[in-house]
């Protein structure tokens, strides 16, 4: 398996990752819960040491806007689907264009190794 290849498995790990600890970060309600608070601790950290893995390979830029905003994307369809919360047209709007910044990235960008 290729360096980028395991970089894009790592950036994906970490986005996971960012998007679990997102979650029970919500449900420590605010940090008073131990068991919540610790799961996005652990799962923040876990995902902040794979990005730095990432950015051995893939540029700072690029990684990050990748793993930020795929991670976007999951947590407001997440807070959608499973917390209840809203999202307007004009929210849908700007997830879709995040979602066609990451696909402008991936495919036409120079930068990215494949």
């Amino acid at each position: 398996m290729s360096p980028a290849n395991i970089a894009y498995l790592q950036l994906g790990g970490a986005i996971l990752l960012e998007v679990v600890a997102t979650a029970c970060l919500k449900q420590s309600n605010g940090m008073s819960r131990i068991v919540p608070t610790v799961a996005a601790l652990s799962g923040y950290g876990i995902s902040f040491y794979l990005l730095a893995q990432v950015l051995k390979v893939v540029p700072m830029g690029i990684s990050y806007g990748i793993w930020s905003g795929i991670g976007i994307v999951i947590v407001s369809v997440m807070g959608f689907a499973l917390f209840g919360q809203k999202l307007d047209m004009a929210a849908c709007l700007g997830l879709g264009l995040i979602v066609m910044g990451v696909l402008v990235i991936h495919f036409f960008s120079g930068s990215m190794p494949h």
